[in-house]
């Protein structure tokens, strides 16, 4: 149990069983504001753990939608009615007398829908396009709101909000193909900072002992948000196509109403914006659970870190004006860019496989959730420049490995290594995606963090634009695929040896007080 009144300083007892507080500054530890929200609600408590996987399903939701066109967007089978289609691959390719027919109800494809079957590849891309390009521009709008206005939790609970309504519209209003790409880019729009405020503020209400364990919590969520996509394909099968944006909208709107009552602030944020009591409340309330009874007389006005952001976006100004603050900001997103292309590239490009596709898919899938393990275990004990490193050249070798059988192969045995190579190189992106978050939690103070965060995840959603071409090219010749996504990804891992190492390091609140603790490691050195 912590002390139930760690944030006053040490006190001496007379004789009498009085006692008083000691101000001799030779006796008196100064503790940073870590410390002191540490030794008020504890490393990690129900109270915390029930916050954070609170705040972590809103992965779940953000699964869905970033994987739900895999099945509405799909162009279903078809078949030959008559005799006319002789040999024709394709629905474009038949003759204008044959008669041919869906497999599938009309409605259970924006493709049989609307008749997209003989469109440009660029229209039958364009809705998955434009929520990706919706993430991207949402990035970087919304990316500073939460450290600089709104908040981890106001800006949550409005991207949910924002993706589960757009969702729902998308279900009731897409008429065409066009009205249809529009909506997808206010979800991917809205959803873009789902993922960053859910990580930080999850991570920043425990001790910084179990910030990488409670940083997977999230990972594990957005794993069974993508699992449960076939789930509900599989119980709509049949179905319109609009059916599956309402099983999977509804229940966002449920979990914001979750998200407003139960979920509290960031103790961390309101200090540096200097809202002490609201501060003070929230630590109060995440500590009620295992302290009966709590006291509290925290820091003093002169000692609560402030936050130097004077505006919506202040605090990217802040990151490129600080000249070891933006070599860390590009190291990290050259990073993230690379990862991106294998991560998002990779399970579009199962499609040129010889294996079953739909198998092929689930198996990644499942993949994350060991991905999620290995975080949860190398985020304790290895460092993580070593862990980055590590997983990115694994992840490069598998993929280039997976050209070469392509290549060279003659039965169900090469077919077989070929796809375990796959998901093994798939894994290992998928780890390097966690672990890379979690690091860029720790590299940076939080009046910046959440910024920081947002910048490496949509350098993921940008690399994510790479992997279609590639795929596209890759149906003719294997290395431009695999090959190419096993050499980005190799090579970027070589980043993270110009970052520091974080693993243990206590979080910084401010950019001085960050640069402080810089200035100390190299005297100690």
């Amino acid at each position: 149990m912590a002390d139930s009144n760690p944030l006053l300083p040490p006190r001496d007892d007379d004789a009498d069983g009085r006692f008083e507080y000691r101000t001799d500054h030779h006796h008196e530890k100064k503790l940073s504001v870590d410390e002191r929200i540490e030794q008020y609600i504890g490393e990690f408590g129900w109270p915390q753990l029930i916050q954070s996987v609170l705040v972590s399903l809103a992965w779940t939701f953000d699964a869905q939608q970033t994987f739900i066109s895999v099945f509405t967007d799909a162009e279903p089978g078809w078949h030959c009615v008559g005799s006319q289609c002789g040999s024709y691959s394709g629905v474009c390719d038949l003759p204008d007398d044959a008669r041919w027919a869906w497999n599938s109800p009309k409605e259970s494809s924006i493709i049989s829908e609307w008749g997209l079957q003989c469109a440009s590849s660029f229209v039958k891309g364009l809705p998955a396009s434009s929520f990706f390009f919706g993430c991207l521009i949402g990035g970087l709008v919304l990316a500073t709101l939460a450290d600089s206005w709104l908040g981890r939790k106001n800006l949550l609970l409005l991207s949910c909000l924002s993706m589960s309504i757009s969702g729902i519209l998308t279900a009731f209003v897409s008429t065409n193909v066009w009205v249809y790409a529009l909506l997808r880019f206010v979800c991917g729009f809205g959803r873009a900072a789902i993922g960053t405020c859910s990580l930080v503020l999850a991570t920043e209400v425990v001790g910084k002992r179990w910030r990488g364990q409670v940083g997977v919590i999230g990972f594990v969520c957005f794993s069974l948000g993508f699992l449960s996509l076939p789930g509900i394909a599989y119980i709509n099968e049949g179905k319109s196509w609009r059916t599956i944006y309402i099983w999977t909208s509804m229940p966002t709107l449920i979990y914001c109403a979750l998200v407003l009552f139960f979920v509290r602030e960031s103790p961390r944020w309101l200090l540096i914006k200097g809202r002490k009591e609201e501060a003070v409340e929230n630590l109060k309330n995440i500590a009620t659970l295992h302290q009966s009874s709590l006291t509290l007389s925290f820091v003093g006005e002169e000692e609560a870190p402030h936050g130097n952001d004077l505006d919506v976006y202040s605090a990217l100004k802040i990151l490129v004006a600080k000249t070891w603050a933006l070599h860390r900001l590009v190291g990290v997103m050259i990073m993230s860019t690379c990862i991106g292309v294998v991560y998002y590239g990779m399970p579009l490009a199962l499609g040129n496989l010889p294996f079953n596709l739909y198998l092929s898919c689930t198996l990644n899938a499942l993949s994350e959730l060991p991905a999620s393990f290995i975080t949860f275990v190398l985020i304790d004990k290895l460092n993580r420049k070593c862990s980055l490193i590590g997983l990115t050249i694994v992840s490069g070798i598998c993929s280039v490995l997976v050209a070469i059988v392509q290549d060279f192969y003659h039965g169900r045995l090469m077919m077989g290594l070929q796809i375990g190579l796959e998901i093994i190189s798939f894994l290992s992106a998928c780890a390097a995606v966690d672990i890379m978050l979690i690091y860029t939690i720790e590299l940076f103070p939080t009046c910046v963090r959440n910024s920081a965060v947002s910048m490496a995840r949509q350098a993921l959603v940008f690399g994510g634009i790479f992997g279609p071409p590639l795929v596209a090219a890759g149906r003719t010749s294997p290395f431009l695929t695999y090959g190419v996504f096993g050499l980005v990804i190799g090579v970027c891992g070589l980043f993270a040896g110009g970052l520091p190492e974080t693993r243990g390091v206590a979080l910084s609140d401010t950019m001085e007080e960050e640069e402080d603790g810089e200035k100390a490691k190299l005297a100690a050195v």
